[in-house]
């Protein structure tokens, strides 16, 4: 079964227990500034969970495009993403536990649907707490559909509850997991007690109580049922992979990565590690860069993610010796492969592709900077740049003990000094940036001037990037001390 397959399959089944199809939202959530992506299926109906009336009905049914980079550092692995696709169906107020829990058990292990073996099946429930009872009522649920009792797991809030937020609607959920271990699962095996060999696919979120406070729950008088199941995993379950990247998910770009580097995908694990990160960090920019609200590549917010990606993965890019720009022939590989359910890359094309090799032309450009800065000659051009202005006294530090941080204790008449504040603090940070730059070739200066108004001094030195690197004022020291650390991610 391939994904566009597992995709209309899960679709299909819910629509034939009465669900409505609704279309999947931006990537960029609209009105909520508390997150820069969709990071869930849930995220863009989370006003009607908390008790708007849906013009499509109480039972809905979609896919959805997420972005999540909290784990970033474990993308090159064979499991994890930065962007996935969430398959979801929703009571708002209709069914509860009995339903949500049957219709998960039947599609999955359905001849009719995903024919998935149940005896690798395993899931887990709330464990419950001094605010909550143990969920109790699910477990018994998944026993009448067949789940043996050793195939159930008790787990506390931190893996089977979920909130909205400090206060608001909130509950137990039941997660699903699929047996990736050698054979069949030895007896006692469930997540909790072997947590290795278990995938997650499939969470059922259970909203059933009102969070007043920290120690107070109320029951809701109408509760709503949220799940969502990982469509790469589960895709990889079904066709008996190993790894999302072997799935036609991913086959397509590794190969076009394999035409553009000269390597052959599974011939070196560190190697096969930047394969895996380009893959997916350009199938991520793709999605950003191509949805209906797309963000461009930035300093700030949900472009500084975006830029991030692409950066990181034009280093991996490097890593497997490719010379030329190459983000762009993947993101056609990436438009080609995803424009069925996901018209918005297509009709994106043109943007994203100039985009992308606008990027990776400044990303080259910093690898040169990079070739000349570190954190010490960082901190020696810019005592030296001070120097050169009369402003003397200052002295490098020793990094603390096992901080890696290198530091530049700033002299006591800078922050007396009025010439540094107002307008004129442009053109003392543009001299200092000059005096680092002086033997690096460069036509015109990677920064923006600005008039930092406020008199800050430290904030001007944070706007000049040493490649990779950012120098940063340290609070305590108030401008006196700045540190050097990484502006991108390197890895």
């Amino acid at each position: 079964m391939t994904s566009n397959e597992l995709r209309t399959k899960y679709i299909e089944f819910f629509k034939s227990k009465g669900h409505a199809e609704i279309s999947g939202q931006s990537l960029i959530p609209e009105n909520d500034p508390s997150v820069l992506f969709t990071m869930a299926g849930m995220h863009p109906l989370v006003p009607y969970l908390l008790g708007e009336k849906h013009p499509a009905g109480t039972r809905l049914t979609d896919y959805q495009k997420c972005i999540r980079t909290g784990d970033i550092e474990e993308v090159g692995d064979p499991s994890h993403l930065t962007c996935f696709e969430m398959l979801g169906n929703w009571s708002l107020g209709d069914y509860f536990k009995k339903e949500s829990i049957a219709y998960s058990y039947e599609f999955l292990t359905s001849k009719d649907w995903l024919a998935l073996d149940p005896k690798k099946i395993s899931v887990t429930v709330f464990a419950g707490d001094e605010n909550a009872p143990r969920d109790d009522e699910a477990a018994q649920i998944w026993k009448d559909n067949g789940m043996p009792e050793d195939k159930i797991a008790y787990l506390p809030a931190s893996d089977n509850w979920w909130a909205a937020g400090p206060t608001g609607p909130c509950g137990p959920d039941t997660e699903i997991f699929y047996w990736v271990g050698e054979g069949l699962p030895p007896v006692g095996s469930n997540k909790g007690t072997d947590s290795a060999n278990w995938m997650e696919i499939w969470n059922n979120v259970f909203m059933q109580y009102n969070r007043i406070d920290e120690k107070t729950l109320l029951p809701l008088e109408k509760k709503n049922v949220d799940t969502g199941m990982g469509l790469e995993r589960t895709n990889c379950i079904l066709q008996g992979k190993t790894s999302v990247y072997l799935t036609e998910v991913f086959q397509p770009i590794i190969k076009t990565i394999e035409n553009l580097s000269g390597y052959t995908y599974g011939t070196e694990e560190e190697k096969d590690k930047s394969v895996r990160i380009i893959a997916d960090h350009t199938r991520s920019s793709v999605f950003i860069l191509g949805d209906q609200r797309g963000v461009t590549p930035d300093r700030v917010g949900a472009g500084y993610v975006l830029r991030r990606l692409i950066r990181r993965a034009v280093r991996h890019g490097m890593k497997l010796g490719i010379e030329k720009d190459f983000l762009a022939e993947i993101a056609e590989t990436v438009i080609e492969n995803f424009k069925g359910p996901y018209p918005e890359l297509e009709q994106n094309h043109d943007k994203v592709c100039k985009e992308l090799t606008a990027e990776e032309y400044k990303a080259a450009r910093e690898s040169t900077l990079n070739a000349h800065f570190t954190p010490d000659n960082i901190v020696q051009s810019i005592y030296e740049g001070l120097s050169s202005l009369g402003f003397e006294g200052g002295h490098i530090l020793e990094p603390s003990a096992g901080s890696g941080k290198f530091f530049l204790n700033m002299p006591e008449e800078m922050r007396k000094n009025s010439n540094l504040f107002g307008v004129e603090l442009d053109s003392i940070t543009a001299r200092i940036a000059a005096k680092a730059y002086k033997d690096v070739n460069m036509s015109n200066q990677p920064f923006e001037q600005t008039n930092f108004a406020d008199g800050s001094f430290d904030v001007a030195i944070s706007n000049i990037p040493f490649g990779d690197y950012r120098v940063t004022s340290d609070s305590r020291y108030r401008g006196k001390r700045f540190f050097i650390h990484d502006y991108f991610i390197n890895k």
